[in-house]
């Protein structure tokens, strides 16, 4: 573990007319994560975003041993990352701004209430439906989609009852008030027959 007297870091979310967000990054604590000590044991599974340095982006891909990166916010990934892929997660707009993950191993598009898509190569392999909710607040459904998505998948779900499940998961999140919302187990999010 590491500790720091940095301000712990800060995302501020905007919120435009349509409902979409924007992310702002302050960065805070992220900035003082030492790369040489993060604690990851070799071959672990991780997910991760983008509010961290390239080096440390870099470190725990070389430990990893199943590696999600969440590309968000977006910049591009450096080259030794993007080859460690196992799966990359982008929205809409990532997507158009991160032409180098469009051929990743397998790539995750989510589409907002439009649900996802699963491409392996650049190839379609799996879409799902968005899960029609009412939103309340939307900051925390990448995170809560991201980690299901990232467990179905590492348990050996099928592809598309993986992304199915993981935007039941992200509905559920929106439906909630708060942005870290307390989500019932993973199982519990039915797929569609």
């Amino acid at each position: 573990m590491q500790t720091t007297d940095a301000a712990t870091g800060t995302a501020l979310i905007v919120v435009d007319a349509t409902g979409e967000n924007s992310i702002v990054v302050c960065a805070g604590a992220n900035a003082a994560i030492d790369a040489d000590a993060l604690g990851i044991e070799p071959g672990a599974a991780v997910l991760l975003q983008l509010e961290v340095s390239d080096a440390v982006v870099a470190a725990a891909a070389r430990a990893a041993g199943f590696l999600a990166v969440n590309a968000a916010p977006a910049r591009p990934l450096p080259a030794d990352v993007l080859e460690r892929c196992d799966l990359v997660i982008v929205n809409e707009t990532e997507y158009a701004q991160l032409p180098e993950v469009h051929d990743a191993p397998l790539l995750c598009v989510t589409l907002g209430a439009a649900g996802a898509r699963l491409y392996r190569l650049g190839e379609l392999v799996a879409s799902a439906a968005g899960v029609p909710t009412t939103v309340r607040n939307t900051v925390g459904a990448g995170d809560a989609f991201c980690a299901a998505l990232v467990v179905g998948l590492l348990r050996g779900d099928d592809e598309a009852d993986a992304l199915a499940r993981a935007c039941a998961v992200g509905s559920a999140a929106v439906a909630d008030d708060a942005s870290q919302p307390a989500l019932d187990a993973l199982d519990t999010y039915g797929v569609p027959a």
